[in-house]
């Protein structure tokens, strides 16, 4: 039986707030302090996503991503009457987690804001392939910590030269709270392309027989997962 709306929605919007809080959070922790350091920064993003997931996929799937919410809806994963309230939800949570964390650190590491330190279209083209391989993983997956590793290892590569957001709500928060907004769409185009490959990708990959997921995967995200 699906989980009503406003509890998966609430879970939603407290994942994703948590994934922004911790996540950037961290960056500008470690902006304040130098302790975390670059690994540790892509450390605390994995442990996050693995938390969350593992917490609340059995309430809403653990999106926390509009991305991943456009890949399961794609997938036909997940109703597609229900893809705008959830990213509604998680763009409330990651703005109002950069809200708080303003509140606390000011504009210190300015808020872990997702900004290219390389050209553009070799940004885009990075974060396309980073979040298609996530979503692939979550989507093959949905293990908490195999989520978590590829999120934690995608970070490690990717944050020096795109922030390794993979992710437009996470990247949204930020840039909301902190008025930088440089080349902020592609942070929605590269991860919304990422998903479409994804499930392309996937179908063609996909077993004959699928695989029933883990009691406590992000069970959307599995080949016969329930619907949230």
């Amino acid at each position: 039986m699906p989980v009503p709306l406003p509890r998966a929605v609430a879970a939603e919007l407290l994942g994703t707030f948590a994934l922004t809080f911790f996540g950037p959070g961290a960056a500008v922790v470690d902006a304040q302090t130098g302790q975390l350091g670059h690994m540790g920064v892509a450390a605390v993003f994995g442990l996050t996503v693995a938390a969350v997931i593992a917490a609340l996929a059995p309430i809403s799937g653990a999106h926390i991503n509009p991305a991943a919410t456009l890949a399961l809806t794609l997938a036909g994963k997940f109703p597609a009457r229900r893809a705008l309230p959830y990213v509604g939800a998680q763009l409330l949570g990651a703005a109002l987690a950069a809200y708080l964390l303003l509140a606390l650190f000011g504009l210190r590491g300015d808020l872990g804001v997702t900004v290219p330190a390389v050209g553009t279209g070799r940004a885009f083209l990075l974060e396309a392939v980073m979040t298609f391989f996530l979503l692939l993983v979550a989507l093959r997956s949905g293990l908490p910590w195999t989520v978590g590793a590829a999120v934690a290892l995608e970070a490690a590569v990717g944050g020096p030269v795109t922030g390794a957001s993979m992710n437009p709500a996470r990247s949204f928060g930020p840039a909301l709270a902190s008025g930088i907004w440089t080349a902020h769409w592609l942070y929605w185009a590269a991860p919304m392309l990422g998903a479409v490959l994804a499930v392309a990708a996937n179908r063609f990959l996909s077993p004959a027989a699928p695989v029933e997921p883990e009691p406590h995967g992000a069970q959307e995200f599995a080949p016969r997962g329930g619907q949230a």
